[in-house]
């Protein structure tokens, strides 16, 4: 199996522009941009994410010995082309939104500046990376607003599009405000909190449910969770009351059960009465199973007595917006703005910054986009993160970074934070206006090697 940070995970057609770039000579520096062009149905906000796997595949780019060989027997490239990928590395600089950072439609978040070759070569991997965790964050971030002060765990692995994809969901929504994950792996690499409980089959395996949950508490006693809904819901919350008093002078405490299925709303009322007439007050009730953030709100609305909440399969795979309308655009080659024009797809020109104003308390109430070096009012998002193809910064903590998406989440006004798309407003500059209209009459006008090219009869 090839190395994970393979420079070979991206498009053919990365390597064939490489090709051609290199045999043109055509070296110069390059301007991309990474933005979403329209937001999901239903949001009003999305949330950045995913900026340091990129640093550090940049950092980490090359190409060994074994991906040179495995070029080759495609019989794509000549061997001075693989000859030159040997050589190749990212040195340019990157400037970014910081992670958790809360953003819109055709704001760029991301900014790449190195030679062309550097600059167009890591695009799929760029946009792969950035896109999925963003759109995880995203999602991540409207089940906290949906379930304030419930304590979220992604249980997403299972259902997530392959080992990587759920890896990175649960470094997302722990970013976006998740308490942490199930994922052990991602809790080894990334340091998020692992939670677990039981399944449903360590109960069927044992002929007695209440002998099931005594042996999984003597092995397992700390922070205690006891799955009710493999039989009956509210028998089994009998049985955890019975158990209780056995456990307890051993030591043992039973932190909380967990609910699985059913009408989630009725189970937890009834489970916590009977928790409660057992004396055991202090024993949270967790749930899980479909759950997205309607339901989180609902239950919330509905006061249902449930302290936190495990998300599988909606959250891993945003269901009900499984990708972004996202894109990483050349805006600059040679010094020169460039800007794609194509129906519906069209880009603003040039090196961009993103300015954010806020109203008295915080709240945010406006961007501006504008060309880089124009001052404006407001605080500028984006930031550097690379110079020379280094990181400029030490890398931030997910706990550091889980503490500034919450500011970024308490500082959206009650229109965005609730879950139906709102309007906010983000307003071009009119100097980036002008350099589109610039940049289309010099496209619109036939260079004079283009006609000398086509003879003297050209039109």
């Amino acid at each position: 199996m090839h190395r994970p940070d393979s420079p070979l995970l991206t498009d053919l057609y990365e390597f064939a522009m490489l090709d051609a770039y290199w045999a043109e000579g055509m070296t110069d520096l390059a301007v991309f941009e990474f933005f979403v062009r329209k937001l999901p149905p239903r949001r009003g906000f999305l949330m950045a994410a995913g900026l340091d796997q990129v640093v550090a595949f940049l950092e980490a780019l090359h190409f060994e010995a074994d991906d040179i060989n495995l070029l080759r027997r495609t019989g794509h490239f000549s061997d001075p082309f693989l000859a030159a990928l040997q050589r190749l590395r990212f040195t340019g600089d990157v400037d970014a939104m910081p992670e958790g950072t809360v953003f819109f439609a055709e704001e760029p978040i991301l900014r790449v500046t190195a030679p062309l070759p550097e600059a167009q070569f890591v695009e799929s991997r760029l946009i792969n990376l950035v896109q999925l965790e963003t759109l995880i964050a995203s999602k991540a971030a409207r089940m906290v607003l949906a379930a304030p002060g419930k304590r979220l765990v992604d249980f997403g692995l299972r259902r997530a599009h392959g080992a990587e994809a759920g890896l990175l969901a649960a470094r997302a929504s722990y970013l976006a405000g998740f308490a942490g994950t199930a994922t052990t792996l991602a809790g080894a690499l990334f340091g998020i909190p692992v939670y677990g409980t039981m399944a449903h089959s360590f109960i069927q395996a044992h002929d007695d449910e209440t002998l099931a949950f005594e042996h999984f508490a003597r092995v397992r006693p700390d922070g205690l969770i006891l799955l009710l809904d493999t039989y009956d819901t509210e028998r089994a919350a009998r049985h955890v009351v019975e158990l209780a008093p056995r456990l307890a002078a051993a030591g043992i405490t039973i932190a909380g059960v967990r609910l699985d299925s059913g009408d989630l709303a009725q189970h937890a009322r009834h489970v916590r009465q009977i928790l409660d007439q057992g004396g055991l007050n202090g024993t949270t009730i967790f749930a899980s199973g479909g759950l997205d953030e309607d339901a989180l709100l609902r239950l919330s609305r509905e006061r249902a007595p449930i302290d936190g909440f495990g998300i599988g399969t909606s959250l891993a795979a945003s269901v009900d917006a499984p990708a972004l309308d996202c894109a990483y655009k050349l805006q600059e080659y040679g010094g020169v703005p460039r800007r794609k024009r194509s129906e519906g797809k069209a880009t603003w020109p040039g090196r961009k910054q993103v300015w954010r104003c806020h109203a008295e308390g915080g709240t945010i109430a406006g961007d501006t986009i504008t060309l880089a070096n124009m001052p404006c009012a407001g605080t500028p998002l984006l930031r550097p993160v690379m110079r020379a193809g280094r990181r400029v910064t030490p890398p931030i903590s997910a706990s550091e970074i889980r503490s500034y998406s919450a500011r970024q989440l308490e500082s959206l006004p009650e229109s965005l934070a609730a879950l139906e798309a709102a309007p906010y407003p983000v307003t071009i500059h009119p100097a980036l206006r002008e350099l589109a209209a610039v940049c289309d009459a010099r496209t619109e006008a036939k260079p004079a090697s283009a006609l000398s090219r086509a003879g003297s009869d050209a039109p």
